[in-house]
């Protein structure tokens, strides 16, 4: 069995150009040729691609705030029209200041008059600069993940969203991690939607997707569970991802974390993955988004673990032994040289043998 791939060339639109990381302008590594790989190594696996197709806000505005959607819509050209490209140079959208709750100390937060001082109030690291074409990228991969939504709601077994840029670090409110709108989210959401009463998220990128954890952390409907490097360990989002982490009111016991040590491989990793896809079956779900990102590589310059290909491949089994339609959404990986393969071959286990 193949998938169907679906991809949208308006994803290309969003060249990051840099990131600032500790202060020190480095190259951006969540570039446009990722899609580019995949959507290559795919097409010659004999995977059916097809073309995202429009979709309203519906979606979209219930799971994130209208002012984050509005301020990315609008706040490239702001930024623009502020002379920040000629004084001081800076052609991106990058903050400055984030009004923590520690700053505010109780106060309003109150929407700022300066666009510098607004990047700061929807983003919250340096990292995640906003470009030209950011906004027109990052809704369009809206768009490819809920054509894959309607994929398998027409009865497809698996449909693969080849969404860039990525999402699962996008809050209701608020963005970083390389991240804009929160793709896989709106996958859920829709399949909710669609009367999946029960849907499970997996999230198999290197890195804990603290936005969809936030988004659905009070929710019993949708299940959350993540394998990551241990934030504890110093890695990314480092705030959020700790085991202890399982939910909160309704959604209490509808998260599930596991931290994995830096140097984790296949074994530990897989071991995790049998944890999540048995935390689905208890869950009652009957539709399953995998977050699928593939920094978890040995060769992804993004994360420290340590797994091979055909650990990608067995973990994709893993998760098509559950039987559930799938909706699998792109996330990290950045290893150029790697990124079709793991891709590729985390595709083939998801569309591999099915119960149910």
């Amino acid at each position: 069995m193949t998938a169907v791939v679906v991809a949208d060339a308006r994803c290309l639109l969003h060249v990051p150009s840099a990131e600032i990381w500790v202060g020190v302008r480095t190259p951006g590594t969540e570039v446009p040729e990722r899609a580019t790989a995949i959507e290559a190594e795919l097409r010659s696996r004999g995977h059916e691609v097809r073309p995202s197709t429009a979709h309203d806000d519906d979606v979209l505005l219930r799971i994130h705030d209208p002012a984050l959607v509005e301020h990315l819509r609008t706040v490239h050209a702001r930024w623009v029209a502020a002379g920040f490209p000629q004084e001081p140079g800076q052609d991106r959208v990058v903050p400055y200041l984030m009004p923590t709750e520690a700053m505010l100390d109780g106060l309003p937060l109150r929407e700022p008059t300066a666009v510098h001082a607004a990047a700061g109030r929807y983003c919250y690291d340096t990292m995640t600069l906003v470009g030209p074409g950011t906004w027109e990228a990052a809704r369009a991969a809206v768009d490819v993940a809920l054509t894959a939504v309607d994929a398998v709601v027409a009865g497809a077994p698996l449909a693969y969203a080849l969404a860039r840029p990525p999402g699962h670090h996008v809050t209701r409110s608020a963005y970083g991690g390389s991240c804009y709108l929160n793709n896989a989210a709106v996958a859920a959401q829709s399949l909710r939607d669609a009367g999946h009463e029960r849907v499970a998220v997996v999230d198999i990128d290197a890195h804990h997707g603290n936005g969809t954890q936030a988004l659905f952390y009070d929710r019993a409907d949708v299940l959350y569970c993540s394998l990551h490097v241990d934030p504890g360990a110093g890695w990314f989002p480092h705030y959020a991802g700790f085991a202890d982490e399982t939910g909160r009111g309704d959604g209490a016991g509808a998260t599930l974390n596991l931290p994995l040590a830096p140097g984790t491989t296949d074994a530990a990793w897989l071991d995790a993955v049998d944890r999540l896809a048995a935390a689905v079956e208890s869950h009652g779900a009957t539709a399953l988004v995998v977050s699928l990102g593939v920094d978890s590589a040995a060769a992804d310059p993004e994360s420290p673990l340590d797994i091979s290909v055909a650990g990608h491949r067995a973990a994709g089994e893993r998760l098509a032994a559950l039987g559930l339609p799938t909706v699998a959404v792109q996330e990290g990986g950045y290893d150029l040289g790697t990124i079709g393969v793991l891709v590729g071959e985390t595709l083939a286990g998801l569309a591999g043998p099915r119960q149910g």
